[in-house]
């Protein structure tokens, strides 16, 4: 009995010392400060390091380097030491003994340490943990384990299959954000549509507004929804209000991902603009190296002010030597953005172009030949050097989108000879290629068809019979469609001469064809296809008058303007739908950005609705305050936009609504748009002036390109008294000759313009090119024409507007017909 105690009693002490030297050699471990520390730990304990000690270890290597600036680490050399091959070696033989949590946590921290993808070490614990997640056992560590599949692209594997189903049988049970948007990203490539909706809606729920440890929970949510190439707007709104209240978050790198993941998702917001801008502008002069100045130029160059922006310029033509490839792709682009014609800048980017253009991919060289020539670049070496690549990719090009994309580049490149192989490669592909392929290939066909870059014998022949094929497989494609959803997708990018004259009103036709596939869902590309085709079809805008108002609450306030904006603009009036929308719309007035309700006021002031909540909250002293702020920092396009459609709202609100007592403020802005842009009279106006001054017996009896009050152009405008005698103006000093067409200036103050005799009437005479109309068959007045008319009816005159399809016709092919007709018209003779 006392020899099995004192068995006892030894054993209990050596376990208690292991523990004791084993806790000891942990807490060596943990409190190491350099990677050094951590390899000697390792070399003079090799035979006592259990699996924790293995993990422990890994992590340490790996928190020493995060705490290092990006620059400052020394991945590379902590993976190749000796100690750290010794580390692998020991977890490799220890995996099968080892906690789920330690084996995920050494696979993550080598991968952090940059240890490849295919090193034993890396695919002995995915092997691992895969077998645990079969057995399900594998739970607590189930985001951390997605993450590294995820660093690893293992973006289609079964693997991923396997935890996307295990996330969605667990999806109710998980309450932390920062575990669902782990999992959201890595998933995201296998989920399907109604499963990507639960997941929405969880990370919505769970997403805290005011949390500000929610910073990079909402930057990765924002990744999910690129991934999965959806623009849902209430996360997205909710993930920017996080990034506004962490402001204190916000650095060049974090910036530039969100400004990044916002334009990949056509979301915009300006009052991120606005702390974007004021951060970065006050901290300019920190970023001096390549990778933090590329940031900083593609988020604050597109709303810098004059002044940094022109620093900005400077400082990259003098960085220009030091940017990577991709930094002076992001310059480039970012420089196009801008409209920036800075020729020295320019200069700069072509000569460091050439050391990096064999490094680009084929996509690259595309987008690359696309901003060079956006921004009229002259360097024919570097074109030319373009030219050989971009061929040369062509030749072995076997995927339609790329060579489509590669023939639409090459007929961007100054003085391009087409070669007979880039037609018959072309030719190769029509069969396979979408509908945008086959617009991007016949784009270029028409360039150089019309230029006359086609040399080779029976070119002319050769590239005819091509665009006859193109036509058929256009035709074709269109015939097999039974997906409405399908093809909207092919038609987003879709535009041009071919479209239009070949397959415009065919594609309509099949899109109604399709009308029942309609759903709230794909609404608003439907409108966008209908708003580029210019054609008012009454079935298809019928119905999506009735399905938006039956799911008015599942559409976004935004959504619902772009719908707006199609009728409105097509001047399709259904006073049901309209009613609804705004009744809808002033309820959630709080979904609009500022600058927003100004483009909303307009569409629906155009289509002739006013709602005084809408109006009251415009013209509004805190509310104008707040938008010239936002001005400031928004692309100069959507800035000229707002003031352009503010001013038309004004003038609208003044003229139709006069009990809103909204003054006109717009009188400065109007001569500042009219000092300085010289009209071009066209032989057409000419023409018809001289034909006005024969029928009213004199030049002084009318004007051209008159300005009338709240400043609206008109092509002419002349007086008729009581007795339809015409009354003369003052001296227009209008000279007319029989060149080409002259500048003309209009007089900003219309000092010609005087109170009118009793009776008398002043007649506007409008000619409307095709612009005016739609493109169907009912070539149906626009919206903006209609308003004009209305407004100028109001002013007092009488509108007469020609059409372009009756001055042009047949019956009118001879100067005295035209004569007779323009007689008619201004004496309104039936």
């Amino acid at each position: 009995m006392l020899c099995l105690r004192q068995v006892y009693l030894f054993t209990l002490r050596r376990c208690q010392a292991r523990t004791l030297c084993s806790d000891l050699l942990l807490s060596q471990i943990n409190s190491c400060t350099h990677e050094d520390e951590v390899f000697s730990l390792v070399g003079r304990n090799k035979a006592g390091l259990s699996e924790k000690h293995l993990g422990i270890a890994f992590n340490t290597l790996w928190q020493l380097q995060k705490e290092r600036p990006l620059l400052l680490r020394t991945t590379d050399y902590v993976k190749n030491h000796s100690q750290f091959l010794t580390l692998c070696a020991l977890a490799e033989n220890k995996v099968k003994h080892m906690e789920d949590e330690v084996i995920v946590d050494i696979l993550y921290s080598i991968l952090r340490l940059n240890v490849e993808d295919h090193d034993s070490l890396a695919q002995v614990l995915v092997t691992e943990a895969w077998k645990r997640l079969e057995r399900q056992v594998l739970d607590c560590s189930l985001s951390k384990f997605t993450l590294c599949l995820y660093k690893q692209r293992r973006h289609f594997s079964p693997i991923i299959g396997q935890v996307a189903h295990i996330v969605d049988m667990k999806l109710d049970s998980i309450q932390d954000v920062r575990i669902l948007s782990v999992l959201m990203v890595s998933i995201s490539d296998v989920i399907s549509q109604s499963f990507r909706d639960r997941l929405l809606h969880k990370a919505e729920q769970l997403l805290e507004e005011e949390n500000e440890g929610h910073f990079n929970y909402a930057k990765r949510l924002l990744q999910f929804l690129q991934n999965v190439k959806l623009k849902y707007h209430p996360l997205l709104e909710k993930c920017n209000r996080v990034f506004l209240k962490s402001a204190s978050h916000l650095d060049i790198h974090s910036i530039s991902n969100i400004f990044g993941l916002y334009e990949q998702l056509g979301f915009d917001n300006a009052e991120f603009r606005l702390v974007a801008n004021q951060l970065l502008s006050e901290t300019i002069d920190d970023y001096y190296n390549p990778e933090t100045f590329a940031k900083l130029f593609f988020t604050l160059g597109p709303m810098a002010e004059s002044k940094v922006r022109e620093r900005l310029l400077v400082t990259a033509a003098h960085m220009a030597e030091e940017f990577s490839s991709h930094q002076v792709l992001v310059i480039l682009k970012t420089m196009q953005k801008m409209k920036c014609r800075n020729s020295h800048l320019l200069e700069k980017m072509a000569s460091v172009l050439h050391k990096h253009l064999d490094s680009y991919h084929v996509l690259q060289l595309v987008k690359l030949t696309q901003y060079l020539t956006g921004l009229r670049c002259r360097n024919l070496e570097l074109f030319a050097k373009l030219k050989i690549l971009l061929l040369g990719y062509l030749k072995s090009s076997v995927i339609p989108a790329d060579t489509a994309a590669i023939i639409r580049v090459l007929a961007m490149l100054p003085s391009f000879q087409v070669e007979e192989m880039v037609i018959n490669k072309a030719a190769a592909v029509l069969p396979q290629c979408s509908l945008h392929h086959l617009n991007c290939i016949a784009t270029a066909l028409v360039k150089w068809n019309h230029h006359d870059q086609l040399h080779w014998q029976n070119s002319s022949e050769l590239c005819a019979k091509l665009l006859q094929k193109l036509n058929d497989c256009g035709f074709e494609r269109l015939q097999k469609t039974n997906s409405l959803n399908r093809l909207l997708e092919e038609l987003t990018h879709v535009n041009g001469e071919w479209f239009e004259e070949v397959l415009n009103e065919e594609t309509v036709a099949m899109c109604q064809r399709l009308i029942d596939q309609i759903t709230w869902a794909n609404i608003l590309p439907l409108s966008f296809f209908l708003q580029k085709t210019n054609r008012r079809c009454a079935a298809l805008f019928d119905r999506i008058a009735s399905v938006t108002v039956e799911n008015i609450d599942k559409i976004h306030p935004s959504e619902i303007y772009f719908i707006l904006f199609l009728f409105s603009s097509l001047n399709y009036d259904n006073e049901e739908f309209f009613k609804s929308c705004i009744q809808h719309l002033i309820s959630n007035l709080s979904s609009f950005e500022v600058y927003h309700l100004v483009l909303l006021g307009h569409v629906l002031a155009v289509a002739g609705y006013f709602p005084p909540v809408l109006i009251t909250t415009i013209f509004n002293v805190s509310f104008l305050s707040k938008l010239d702020a936002q001005l400031k920092v928004l692309p100069d396009t959507v800035k000229q936009r707002v003031c352009s459609r503010l001013m038309k709202l004004n003038r609208a609100v003044c003229l139709e609504c006069p009990e809103f007592h909204i003054p006109w403020f717009h009188e400065q802005y109007c001569q500042r748009v009219f000092h300085n842009r010289m009209s071009r009279i066209n032989p057409l106006r000419q023409h018809v002036h001289r034909m006005l001054t024969e029928i009213l017996g004199g030049s002084q009896y009318s004007r051209i390109s008159a300005l009338t009050p709240y400043y609206y152009e008109i092509d002419f405008e002349c007086v008729l008294d009581e007795n339809k005698k015409p009354l003369s103006y003052m001296a227009q000093n209008i000279p007319l000759d029989d060149g080409e067409g002259i500048h003309l200036r209009r007089d900003i103050k219309d000092e010609g313009r005087k109170a009118l005799p009793p009776g008398a009437q002043r007649i506007a005479l409008e000619f409307l090119d095709s612009r005016a109309f739609s493109k169907d068959y009912s070539r149906h007045l626009k919206g903006e024409l209609a308003v004009k008319k209305r407004h100028l009816e109001m002013l007092g005159y009488r509108v007469v507007q020609i059409p372009h399809f009756e001055w042009n016709s047949m019956v009118l092919s001879t100067k005295g017909e035209q004569l007779e007709y323009l007689r008619q018209q201004l004496y309104g003779i039936q």
